[in-house]
């Protein structure tokens, strides 16, 4: 061991929180910002091969494309011309090489199905469920559902 280096037990104090080892909101922003050039860049690719293909990244020049498949990723080569253009505008910097990598997508989480509001009758079986109960908290609680009922 070199001199100037420290053991590890004296360098390490303990468990440090992650905002304190990383600006987490930098790679927010970058997550956020390889999103907006992903769905841009996607867009310029035909339906099908737009399913089956993500950016995955782009880094030192490099724009790398993650494909579901050897056939996907072949598809999306052919595009290749046309995504590292747009990307240079995207970014305003020079994008010199295209990769495209097979590998599993990473699946999006597919949004809540919206509530359905509750009906008008249904707020008035409630409120009538209300008035019969003795319990003031559960009267109360019945009245506050009710209270979300369609206008």
């Amino acid at each position: 061991m070199s001199p100037n280096r420290k053991p590890l037990q004296e360098s390490a104090r303990g468990l440090r929180p992650a905002a304190a080892c990383i600006d987490l909101d930098a790679i927010a922003g970058r997550a956020r910002a390889l999103d907006a050039l992903d769905d841009r860049l996607r867009h310029l690719l035909p339906a099908a091969v737009a399913r089956e293909t993500r950016l995955g990244d782009i880094r030192n020049g490099r724009l790398v494309f993650l494909a579901s498949s050897p056939t996907w990723a072949s598809r999306v080569r052919l595009y290749q011309a046309i995504l590292m253009a747009e990307a240079c505008t995207a970014l305003g910097g020079a994008v010199e090489r295209f990769a495209v990598k097979v590998a599993p997508l990473p699946t999006v989480p597919p949004e809540p199905a919206k509530p359905k509001p509750l009906s008008s009758a249904a707020a008035q079986h409630l409120r009538a469920a209300a008035n019969a109960i003795q319990d003031p908290e559960l009267k109360a609680l019945y009245l506050d559902l009710a209270s979300f009922a369609e206008r």
